[in-house]
């Protein structure tokens, strides 16, 4: 989204519980255990063996303060329209998504403010002017390619309307991904408008292998040489790459014009009536504090929230180097939230999705 490395088995068996234990429950048990956090979340922070970002960041909190975390993932869609189903009756305390789900979630009213201690380090553009959400660890949108089979980047979107990958590149869904409805918005940017794109998708859609609702399982198939192009983020990627070495990060240009792409950080919120507001809060304070900020190259993968964390890992520099000689645009998400839908409605209606 801002869903990403691959999902553990036991984190998955953890969300299925869960899900099925507040369903039931109808959130009373949550709210009898005053020692719990929960949080829903695009997937990508998460480690395939439990070496991710979240992984220590969940487990240096449950230490320091004696709260368990109790984590549901997801694309960033999925998330917020689970919290939307949920409004009545909330569920989760945090909300954890890739833009532009969280500007949607704020806009449905899922959101209370609370600006967490260190958020005066977040760059403007990397946080709500309302207090209600704030980065956490920032991203970028960008794509993939198997390194094995196709050891130079396509370059262009127009190179993707190429036969050779015809039933071999795969992009996650926009509308319910929050890097599928990336691709409409980088799309949209480099063609200069939405009827353009959408012409151009609609030649792409012959060679989509077709929808998938989470992109974290796209990387998988393209390290094994399944498809040769995906969709992605460079966090989720450049985590990933560590257990799948075919993994090739780039940036689709439109042909004649540099590479783009546009921030797309995870973006944490305290949900409105939160079941337990206090520890929401605290788990928030957490993520943005001076060590898990720390820790977000080195562990994750990708690019800390805060502007006075400097890294210098390995992992730092290896970014440093993938975002190179790439423009950076900032789209207008105000527009994108006013006209999220109607940009979706457009992509189904051009691709028959």
């Amino acid at each position: 989204m801002l869903t990403h490395t691959l999902k553990p088995i036991a984190a998955v068996a953890g969300s299925l519980a869960l899900a099925a234990s507040l369903t039931a429950c109808a959130g009373t048990s949550a709210a009898a255990d005053e020692k719990v956090v929960t949080v829903y979340s695009a997937d990508g922070l998460k480690g395939e063996s439990g070496d991710g970002w979240y992984d220590r960041v969940f487990k240096d909190f449950e230490k320091q303060t004696g709260i368990k975390v109790k984590y549901v993932e997801g694309g960033s869609g999925e998330m917020v329209q689970r919290a939307v189903r949920e409004k009545s009756n909330t569920q989760a305390d945090v909300l954890v998504t890739l833009p532009p789900f969280i500007q949607q979630a704020g806009s449905k009213g899922l959101l209370q403010k609370y600006e967490p201690q260190g958020v005066d380090k977040v760059n403007g553009a990397d946080k709500s002017a309302d207090g209600t959400w704030t980065s956490v660890v920032n991203n970028y949108f960008g794509f993939i390619h198997n390194t094995k089979q196709l050891p130079k980047a396509p370059g262009t979107w127009e190179a993707l309307l190429d036969g050779r990958f015809k039933n071999r590149l795969q992009y996650s869904t926009p509308g319910v991904a929050g890097d599928g409805t990336a691709v409409v918005i980088k799309a949209m940017h480099d063609f200069g408008g939405k009827e353009p794109a959408m012409e151009y998708l609609k030649k792409l859609q012959a060679n989509n292998v077709g929808p998938s609702s989470s992109t974290s399982k796209l990387a998988p198939k393209v390290d094994k040489g399944e498809i040769l192009v995906a969709n992605g983020d460079v966090q989720m990627n450049h985590a990933q790459s560590a257990s799948m070495p075919n993994l090739g990060i780039w940036f689709p240009a439109k042909s004649g014009s540099r590479p783009t792409t546009f921030a797309l950080p995870y973006a944490a919120g305290l949900l409105h009536d939160a079941p337990h507001t206090a520890n929401g809060r605290k788990l928030l304070d957490f993520m943005l504090s001076e060590t898990a900020q720390r820790q977000v190259s080195a562990i994750g993968g990708g690019f800390p929230a805060r502007s006075d964390i400097k890294p210098t890992d390995d992992n730092a520099i290896a970014l440093a180097k993938v975002m190179e000689g790439v423009e950076i645009f900032e789209p207008d998400w105000k527009d994108i939230d006013t006209n999220l839908q109607s940009y979706i409605d457009a992509w189904k209606s051009a691709t028959g999705s």
